[in-house]
């Protein structure tokens, strides 16, 4: 097990954005610009300077979430999807996600980019840190297609593919047994 029950590298902060369509009942906490301006204030992502989001930020952040949830999926997976891999970069490069040296040699990942380019590209922070150490492949999403919920897959190797084993873990299992038993 990993000796952790908290993500690494603030990997919770894409957990909770990627969770923020919750796909069995369909409800879209990032569905109007208000809450998406709440959500990232919630985050501490939303600055003083920033412009009144509107109905493209929103398509923006959703665009970017769902791209998330595709990454994250290919880790459950292990298929490739270029086209979400793409669009992350596209996200980074717009914030201008840049590497920092600090005067004392300590090196930060943070966007450069202002207002809602540089607000989205601060949600890809996580990733680029916990890429460097493998951590990234740790974030899944769940295998069940009325779930897909994000989670950190703490198994010894890898090869968690649910969000829990209770739920959606044994709703696959006792499926599939059905189906075996059916035959």
């Amino acid at each position: 097990m990993v000796s952790s029950d908290i993500p690494p590298h603030n990997l919770q902060l894409v957990i909770d954005f990627v969770n923020t369509l919750d796909v069995e009942t369909d409800e879209d906490r990032l569905a109007t610009p208000g809450q998406l301006a709440q959500w990232l204030g919630d985050q501490g992502l939303i600055t003083d300077d920033a412009p009144a989001l509107r109905t493209t930020h929103v398509s923006q952040a959703l665009a970017l979430r769902e791209a998330l949830r595709t990454v994250l999926l290919t880790h459950t997976h292990g298929e490739r999807d270029d086209d979400a891999g793409a669009h992350l970069e596209h996200v980074a490069e717009g914030g201008m996600l840049s590497v920092r040296f600090a005067g004392d040699g300590s090196v930060q990942i943070t966007p450069r980019a202002s207002g809602y380019p540089g607000m989205l590209a601060q949600l890809l922070v996580p990733a680029a840190y916990a890429s460097l150490d493998g951590s990234w492949k740790r974030l899944k999403a769940c295998d069940a297609d009325d779930c897909l919920e994000a989670f950190y897959d703490q198994s010894r190797n890898r090869s968690g593919r649910w969000c829990t084993m209770a739920d959606c873990g044994n709703r696959s299992k006792v499926r599939a047994y059905r189906s075996r038993r059916s035959q």
